[in-house]
């Protein structure tokens, strides 16, 4: 009895006594919920708004013309929907863009060289022209590398991007820290083997800290990967030949940051971001990768100027730029934070990136969020019986959200899924506008909008900024030290 006594305590003091009486001088947080529900439900305009832009600009490139045009794109929509308070936040990168690849397998002592369909992996050499044996490293983990140490150097690498025959529970890297093993352990070139049946061509980066790296990194399908391999039992010495010419020069890009100002004296210091990246690889026009995100989040603004909602703490919605090229746009803005001495403003970050028909809502690895997010979730299920209210609590990188956690700011992303068939277009030229669900588009603005008036509004944000040697502890606790490692971000020393 006592322990439900103090449960209905802390709902009564979180969200207040009833849903007929003002919540943190607002109306009921039901009330508010119910709204966002019919607003989001008869007048979103997530959907249409990245239709047309995958229609008008195509892909959206860091740095190039049609990066731009998403930038402005992005800026104007905010401006429409309300917002006084629209900034473009610029940052210098060293923007890479693809020309031309070959790669082409021959039997040892031979000139009768095969060429294979290939695409070029971002921030690889601007000049290559490489031949070597080629080396297969399986699944390109540590162990797989450290089992063939001696046979790397000098050599081409042949690595999967996913796992194939792992056993359960491995946990995979980023293709930036496998193509920094090959370097480590001397490899000449690097072929990835998309692990997606159909011919399907992957791009992204393979740097871990967005610069131009040392080596050729080409990514093949699964399809040609299985051939190379079935030579290589065939004929052990095969050799691959690897040509490139790409670019590479300094350009500006831009942040694009709409501002709702908190309303209460007292919490209007404090800021939540909601953020994810507007950029795109250029073999489509990134509609799920991650338009789905960006567009969702512009949309979530659009419902709270159309609803007149106000906030305790201040909110920013950013379209991040360059976070394919290495979480650019993330980190220029957590460095403008520190230099305007803003960055302990910063009370909690919720970042969408491929987050699609969001379903409930992950606490980052930080435990003292579950409680509030719990009761969040349990009153969108209490108005909407279709959310499904799903907890997880766990952190991961290689997002913009990393930028967030190096700091000691707790972030986290909604749950929510997408469909193989979709995800198997991930950074690849099938990503276009078909593979976009409306209704699911829909749910990630619902559902993450009354997420982000909860948390702007909510008494207190349980989990606070961690000093530098707890976030070394956190990252430790989850399990992402090596990787932080391999992505040079590792900040710690051998402590």
């Amino acid at each position: 009895m006592k322990r439900s006594i103090s449960l209905l305590i802390f709902v009564l003091v979180l969200f207040g006594t009833s849903s007929s009486k003002p919540i943190l001088g607002e109306e009921s947080l039901e009330s508010v919920f119910k709204r966002i529900k019919e607003e989001v439900d008869a007048n979103s305009k997530a959907y249409t708004s990245l239709e047309k832009a995958c229609a008008s600009i195509g892909h959206r490139l860091t740095g190039s013309a049609h990066g731009k045009k998403a930038e402005e794109f992005a800026f104007k929509l905010f401006k429409e929907y309300g917002f006084r308070d629209v900034k473009y936040q610029g940052f210098q990168v060293e923007a890479w863009a693809r020309d031309t690849v070959t790669l082409s397998v021959a039997p040892p002592k031979s000139d009768d060289f095969r060429e294979i369909p290939v695409v070029s992996l971002a921030l690889t050499p601007v000049e290559a022209n490489i031949q070597g044996t080629i080396v297969d490293v399986g699944n390109g983990l540590d162990a797989n590398f450290e089992e063939k140490k001696d046979l790397v150097k000098g050599k081409v690498v042949l690595a999967n991007i996913g796992l194939l025959d792992a056993k359960e529970g491995t946990r995979n890297l980023h293709r930036s820290e496998k193509t920094a093993l090959a370097i480590q352990y001397g490899a000449i070139g690097v072929i990835f083997v998309n692990t997606v049946k159909g011919q399907v061509l992957l791009t992204g980066t393979a740097s871990v800290t967005g610069n131009l790296i040392s080596i050729p990194a080409v990514c093949i399908s699964l399809e040609s990967g299985t051939e190379i391999r079935k030579w290589l039992g065939d004929q052990p010495g095969l050799l691959g030949m690897i040509e490139m010419h790409n670019v590479s020069q300094p350009i500006k890009a831009r942040n694009v940051v709409a501002t709702l100002k908190g309303d209460n004296r007292k919490y209007r210091q404090e800021k939540i971001i909601i953020g994810g990246h507007l950029d795109s690889w250029d073999l489509a026009t990134g509609a799920i990768d991650n338009g789905i995100g960006s567009f969702s989040i512009i949309d979530i603004a659009r419902t709270f100027k159309a609803l007149g909602l106000t906030s305790k703490r201040t909110i920013e919605f950013v379209a991040f730029m360059g976070e394919e090229e290495g979480l650019l746009g993330s980190k220029a803005y957590i460095e403008r934070a520190k230099r305007m001495g803003e960055l302990d403003k910063i009370v909690y970050m919720v970042n969408l990136d491929m987050t699609n028909n969001v379903s409930g809502f992950n606490g980052g690895g930080r435990q003292e969020m579950m409680g509030l997010l719990k009761e969040i979730g349990d009153k969108i299920k209490s108005i909407d019986g279709d959310f499904k209210n799903q907890l997880a609590n766990s952190a991961g990188l290689h997002s913009d959200h990393q930028s967030f956690l190096l700091e000691g700011i707790p972030a986290s992303s909604p749950m929510g899924g997408l469909k193989k068939e979709v995800l198997d277009c991930y950074h690849a030229n099938c990503d276009g506008f078909n593979l976009v669900n409306k209704k699911e588009m829909e749910n990630t603005v619902k559902y993450t909008s009354m997420l982000l008036y909860g948390l702007a509004n909510a008494p207190k944000i349980p989990a606070q900024k961690l000093d530098f040697y707890s976030t070394r502890d956190f990252f430790i606790k989850q399990n992402l030290r090596r990787e932080l490692e391999l992505g040079n971000e590792w900040r710690w020393g051998n402590d």
